[in-house]
């Protein structure tokens, strides 16, 4: 589902990963995650896909930076973190930018 985002400036934070062969746990944290996200200050929507070959990418918006640093500070995202790197993802990559400009069909 595509987003709806507020006229810009905001902040976009795009995670592209590779998940690993391990499932455990791995759903319903990512359904927490997003529980957590959407009552989150500053949190303005989300976007995401994953193919057959398990490469996703995650489009997060936010209001501004610091929404985003606190995000990631939050303990029960630390935590997704960490068993992010150590189970579940081959190899990935956190960029945050800065959105100018959006235009589309809503």
């Amino acid at each position: 589902m595509i987003a709806h985002t507020p006229e810009p400036p905001y902040y976009a934070v795009i995670f592209t990963s590779q998940r690993s062969e391990t499932e455990q746990d791995y759903a319903t944290t990512a359904e927490r995650m997003l529980e957590l996200a959407r009552g989150w200050p500053g949190f303005l929507g989300v976007e995401s896909a994953r193919g057959n070959d398990g490469l996703g990418i995650t489009v997060s918006y936010w209001a501004s930076e610091e929404d985003i640093r606190t995000w990631r500070a939050q303990a029960e995202h630390r935590e997704a973190q960490r068993r992010g790197r150590e189970e579940w993802y081959q190899a990935f990559r956190t960029r945050v930018a800065h959105v100018e400009r959006d235009y589309g069909k809503a």
